[in-house]
């Protein structure tokens, strides 16, 4: 026994200080001790986002500069997390470029384009062309596509090895998520409930072959076509109405955390489809399994346990947020646990044995529940929050308290890193009509309101937090500008880095939230920094290209920073201690002047028109009122918009679709003149708002 016992010994240390190459691609994922490298979205199978290396620390960090940048040229958005294996980066671009780049040479190895844009047909409508990452095993590196594909790449080559279509391309599904790889297998999941009737699911598929291996849908389908198994059996009962002629939503389109203890996987559900319950499932009902923390079997996909975060979701409340695995003691007793923060604003403790909940406790503002009974694990609503009289406010919206920018759990210090927001949610359903609700798919239809107006620049104010998850408190809270942040990173040196809406890239001291080294990148950071050692050093790394969905939708509340639409070059930042590389040369904030067109005759029936089109078509990439923050032109500065036949050949045909511009088949002429009418009537109010404060 003890000769056993002596050679697991070995073997493990053998696995630890073994060159990653020798080494397995599951054994190296699960190594927490090595942090040479970066193997999966959140660095290890913990999600933990933490790094043992500490050359990099808070004496040091004083002394941290540039090493080297690459400029990204034809990128917009960037918002991925870099894998680093083997000494090369992997990374996604705008509309799932992957990008392969030696760490040592500074050199781009290759570059997958899969055609997004070529491919997508109508679902380009309802796309930012972001993408979070790849995933990684065995030689071979595996993207999601917008258009729904899962590819295998050939991680030495760039060389295409396998493609599947994992969802239907005749309806709204998207892939803008990083794919998870365990055990031989590469789990993806899909958005898209804002645009049409979309029943969630994941899918698991074999890495060598791309063969589907299990399939787990996360809402229940139509009572008579059967069920897929007892836990969709058991959900319908929780439903009411013809839900499934909306589809129900659900849709895991981000958090997937395997957890190799258990060899199990963990799904953060989204929203429903529409997110306005009185349409989605008249007469109320829990709708699982929505804003849920689902625990599947990682060989069979089969159902083994769940907590319902948000039961009966009516705000866009979903659970798509990290999902962070830890060792914490609750109760007198270490329990191994599920750490997260959904939009919602509560931060959850959840057994991960068997879905018990620990602990929940309000991390932002918090108005549409008091708070969590522990004894039921339900949240305790507001009266009224629901919006049963037709309207309310409620905090947080639909942005959430933490939206999909990662969190970082840091054993050293025990605190969890959130970029928090608390932004309030406005949900209006007075003009909607559950019978004549029009879901048939590509339009920004979620049974509420949408977005026609400008959303002011100080609507929502922001932040990073250290909490203790044992407290359940803030440690230490520093406050950022804007709303719209990077993701985060810790490490053993005592640092927590995270990028911010006004570019600067920070590194804070961990136990107290001091801050010790910031860098000037010129532009946006949304993606989440990573570390790696590449010849004994320790290396961190960030995109820089201001991207997601406030950088798309936010109108003022994102364009206020000045990243406006084409004018800031892309980059991939690498520092280290003593770096001395000059950083990349970038222009100065720069912001869309309106045009001034008195020649045009506004008509006030076509402008209200205008405006409808405008909210389920165009508010989605070009910004809330016609304010681009920065992910498409703002087209109050355009002279298209001016010119119906030169709209209309844009709209209508697809003459910018090589950019990403979708062609609009749902739109007649009668149409683009509407819009031309709503886009002018915003530019003059611009105008005359600007004239006013000069005055």
């Amino acid at each position: 026994m003890k000769q056993i016992y002596r050679f697991c010994q070995i073997l493990i240390i053998a696995i630890i200080a073994a060159p990653p190459c020798l080494a397995n691609s599951g054994a190296r994922i699960a190594n927490e001790a090595d942090g040479r490298e970066w193997l999966s979205y959140g660095r290890t199978y913990s999600e933990q986002r933490f790094s043992p290396l500490n050359e990099i620390n808070e004496q040091s960090v004083k002394d941290l500069g540039l090493a080297w940048s690459l400029p990204l040229e034809g990128e917009r958005q960037l918002v991925s997390t870099p894998l680093i294996v083997d000494g090369v980066l992997y990374f996604t671009g705008s509309y799932s470029l992957v990008w392969a780049v030696d760490a040592r040479t500074k050199k781009i190895l290759w570059k997958y384009d899969p055609d997004t844009i070529g491919k997508a047909g109508e679902t380009l409508r309802v796309l930012w062309g972001t993408s979070r990452g790849v995933a990684y095993w065995e030689n071979k590196v595996f993207v999601g596509t917008g258009d729904g594909r899962l590819i295998a790449i050939d991680a030495k080559t760039g060389q295409e090895l396998w493609s599947k279509q994992t969802v239907d391309p005749r309806q709204p599904y998207y892939i803008t998520g990083a794919p998870r790889a365990f055990n031989g297998k590469i789990l993806i999941g899909n958005g898209g409930a804002e645009f049409g009737a979309v029943r969630g699911y994941v899918t698991a598929y074999d890495a060598e072959t791309g063969e589907e291996v299990w399939r787990w849908w996360t809402v229940p389908g139509n009572p008579l076509d059967g069920f897929e198994n007892d836990a969709m059996k058991a959900a319908a009962e929780t439903w009411n109405g013809e839900w499934w002629k909306h589809g129900g939503g659900g849709t895991v389109w981000n958090a997937m955390t395997y957890d190799p203890e258990f060899n199990v996987v963990y799904l953060g559900t989204g929203n429903g489809s529409p997110w306005n319950q009185r349409i989605r499932s008249p007469g109320g009902g829990d709708n699982l399994y929505l804003c849920s923390v689902v625990a599947l079997d990682a060989d069979t996909g089969e159902y083994k346990w769940h907590y319902q975060t948000t039961p009966g979701e009516t705000w866009d409340f979903n659970s798509a947020m990290d999902i962070v695995l830890a060792d914490l003691e609750q109760r007198d007793k270490t329990f191994k646990v599920i750490l997260h923060a959904p939009k919602n604003g509560f931060f959850y403790i959840i057994n991960r044995e068997n879905g018990e909940l620990l602990s929940a406790e309000k991390f932002a503002k918090v108005t549409w529940a008091s708070k969590v009974d522990l004894k039921t694990g339900r949240p305790v609503e507001i009266v009224g929050a629901r919006y049963e009289d037709g309207e309310e406010t409620v905090w947080p919206g639909p942005l959430g308290a933490h939206n999909w920018q990662p969190m970082s759990y840091n054993p050293g210090t025990g605190l969890v890193y959130i970029p928090f927001t608390d932004m309030p949610g406005y949900y209006n359903d007075k003009k909607i009509l559950p019978a004549e609700f029009d879901h048939s798919g590509f339009e920004f239809e979620v049974g509420v309101a949408g977005i026609q107006d400008d959303i002011p620049a100080n609507i929502a104010t922001s932040g990073l937090m250290g909490w203790n998850p044992v407290t359940q408190q803030a440690e230490w809270k520093s406050p950022n500008p804007g709303m719209w942040q990077g993701g985060t990173m810790t490490t053993a040196g005592n640092l927590v880095f995270q990028g911010r809406a006004d570019g600067i890239l920070v590194a804070h001291r961990a136990d107290n939230g001091e801050e010790l080294w910031r860098f000037d990148a010129g532009l946006g950071i949304t993606a989440p920094p990573v570390t790696f050692e590449l010849d004994g050093k320790q290396h961190v790394a960030v995109l820089v290209g201001w991207g997601g969905g406030v950088a798309a939708l936010g109108g003022s509340m994102g364009a206020q920073h000045g990243w406006e639409y084409g004018k800031h070059p892309r980059h991939l930042l690498v520092f280290t201690l003593d770096g001395k590389a000059a950083p990349p040369a970038m222009p100065p904030p720069s912001f869309a002047t309106p045009l001034i067109a008195p020649e045009f005759n506004l008509d006030k029936k076509q402008l209200i028109h205008g405006g409808e089109i405008f909210e389920k078509n165009c508010t989605w990439c070009h910004g809330g009122g016609a304010v681009s923050a920065g992910g498409a032109p703002d087209l109050r500065a355009s002279p298209i918009v001016l010119d119906t036949n030169a709209m209309s050949t844009i709209v209508l045909e697809g003459a910018l679709l090589s950019r990403g511009m979708p062609k609009f088949s749902n739109l007649e002429r009668k149409d683009v003149e509407a819009l031309q009418h709503f886009i002018r009537n915003k530019a003059r109010l611009s105008i005359e708002a600007e004239s006013a404060m000069v005055q």
